[in-house]
């Protein structure tokens, strides 16, 4: 596993952290076809995770939260998808921080126009420092080059997010286990997908493939992996409009997981609140 050094990614002022809660919290700016983004805070730190909404949506969302945008200590892409990096190239010309990726996502988006910003590149299954947050990516399965979800640490306290992933592989699994919260995608009902008259059949495979999208079971099934080792509170995301919908996806997850203490969908059209 490769790990940067500690020179690399440099430390911020300790002044930065008056701004902050000491403790761990996210929020999600949106979620969707439309749009991903969300922003994770602890110890002085606070990361912009993907910035798929539009450069004026993600301003407006996080200080709509009390982010002010350069507050931000940088961007952390998952991958290169436009419903992940869609506001990127515009945000990235008023605000001067760094874009923390893998390589190969790296340079695909700056190919696509994403100059100028200060790259801060991790492999994929790196960990990295940022103060007092302890940042450790991993491989996921996806039909984009490079992608990766995260595992976030503070003190005592962790948190996984896991966004586009076709299936859930061990690797998911040892990565996420022990986390106490969980941004998790729930895209699909199998029902509804396999019902849908919207998508041609093409479209529909690979969005059930072992590289397109988690299912509200297979996302149950994770998390009933994950509770008895701590996990309380889920938050759904990335949900189809027209193959899931809140209700569903939630009853899935009860359903499967009836110990599960906190369960909520984030939404694409507005954020949802801060959780800690």
């Amino acid at each position: 596993m490769a790990t940067a050094q500690p020179d690399f990614f440099p430390s911020l002022p300790a002044a930065c952290s008056r701004y902050f809660r000491a403790h761990m919290r996210f929020i999600v700016l949106g979620s969707g076809s439309g749009g991903n983004a969300a922003v994770v805070e602890a110890g002085g730190i606070r990361l912009l995770i993907d910035a798929g909404l539009s450069a004026k949506q993600l301003v407006d969302r996080m200080r709509a939260s009390g982010v002010e945008p350069s507050s931000l200590s940088g961007v952390l892409l998952t991958h290169e998808h436009g419903d992940h990096i869609r506001g990127l190239r515009v945000l990235m010309k008023s605000l001067a921080v760094p874009i923390y990726a893998t390589p190969s996502t790296s340079r695909l988006v700056r190919d696509g126009g994403v100059d100028g910003a200060t790259w801060k590149i991790f492999e994929s299954g790196g960990a990295f420092q940022l103060n007092g947050l302890s940042v450790q990516s991993f491989a996921v399965p996806h039909d984009a080059v490079e992608p990766v979800g995260f595992v976030f640490r503070h003190e005592e306290r962790a948190f996984g997010l896991l966004s586009d992933t076709g299936h859930v592989t061990k690797l998911i699994l040892d990565r996420l286990r022990g986390v106490h919260a969980l941004f998790v995608e729930a895209n699909y009902d199998d029902a509804l997908l396999e019902a849908d008259m919207k998508r041609p059949w093409s479209t529909k495979q690979r969005i059930s493939s072992r590289h397109g999208h988690l299912s509200n079971a297979q996302t149950a099934a994770l998390i009933a992996e994950l509770v008895p080792a701590g996990l309380r509170r889920v938050v759904l995301g990335h949900l189809s409009r027209d193959c899931n919908c809140p209700v569903t996806a939630v009853a899935a997850i009860r359903a499967g997981v009836p110990d599960l203490a906190d369960v909520c969908c984030a939404e694409q059209d507005r954020t949802c609140g801060w959780w800690d």
